[in-house]
């Protein structure tokens, strides 16, 4: 691996046309969240973000994203790989009574540079004069700011490979839909991002996490693979791949104790929340 997956990178900020936005708004938004995805939302301050992720019963992951609380009544959540309007349906279904909206927002554009921004900084997001929303996305590997606005971006497939590739190195895994429903947050070692909460209180899937955390039975994680060659996701249990800059990664879900692979390389760490 390269030290840095974005050097070839532009500064300027280009639109991410793999993230779509999930709005979730209503007096009991914070509570409905709090109740179905994997994080401590509760715990979440106006204006804060946290990764988090939408599990079955069983525990798997059925989507991994970012959740930002804009205020008590309004949650987005910014979507990797995953169909915003697919998840919205599918979260509907637990809404009941519940005052609470849940749905996608298209006209949201989602964007990335590979520079700081200035004031969004670790948790706290930025709010910008124009009602642009950003987000410090910066790791071990070099400063990012994700934006989201109705503003209109520029599309660049090398920056968008380059953002995958940054995200794959911290060991963010990029789930398309076959890779959903598979993994436990553990087999995914989502504890690096404190992606996962085994004290808040009840959740889909929230008693394996804990039979796992607590009892210690967690016996693979994640690694990351480099090499000159493409990967294909699921063979060898790769789950994410991604190439720029001529290298290709992957990140792949291993037995604890293993044999030495020689393609493996050490997470950078800095992304967790």
């Amino acid at each position: 691996m390269p030290d840095s997956p974005t050097s070839a990178a532009p500064d300027a900020p280009r639109r991410l046309a793999d993230h779509q936005v999930l709005a979730l708004h209503g007096p009991d938004a914070v509570r409905f969240a709090q109740a179905q995805f994997m994080s401590d939302v509760a715990a979440l301050a106006d204006g804060q973000w946290q990764w988090s992720g939408w599990l079955t019963p069983k525990g798997r992951v059925v989507a991994l994203f970012a959740l930002l609380r804009l205020d008590a009544e309004r949650l987005w959540l910014v979507l990797p790989d995953v169909a915003a309007e697919a998840l919205a349906a599918q979260l509907k279904r637990f809404v009941f009574r519940s005052k609470v909206v849940v749905e996608a927002r298209p006209e949201l554009v989602v964007s990335g540079s590979f520079k700081a921004s200035g004031t969004a900084q670790g948790a706290a997001s930025a709010m910008g004069d124009d009602g642009s929303v950003a987000l410090d996305l910066s790791g071990d590997g070099g400063s990012r700011t994700l934006v989201i606005s109705t503003a209109p971006a520029v599309e660049d497939p090398d920056a968008q490979a380059a953002w995958r590739s940054f995200d794959i190195a911290h060991g963010l895994p990029r789930l398309d839909a076959a890779q959903a429903d598979r993994w436990t947050p553990q087999q995914l070692s989502l504890e690096r991002l404190r992606a996962f909460s085994v004290k808040k209180g009840c959740y889909p899937g929230q008693e394996i996490v804990a039979r796992t955390h607590f009892l210690g039975k967690a016996k693979r994680e994640l690694v990351l693979l480099a090499a000159d060659v493409a990967f294909a996701v699921g063979e060898d249990d790769v789950v994410s791949v991604a190439a720029h800059g001529g290298q290709h990664c992957a990140l792949a879900v291993r037995a604890m104790e293993r044999e030495p692979d020689p393609r493996e390389r050490p997470l950078l760490e800095g992304l967790a929340r």
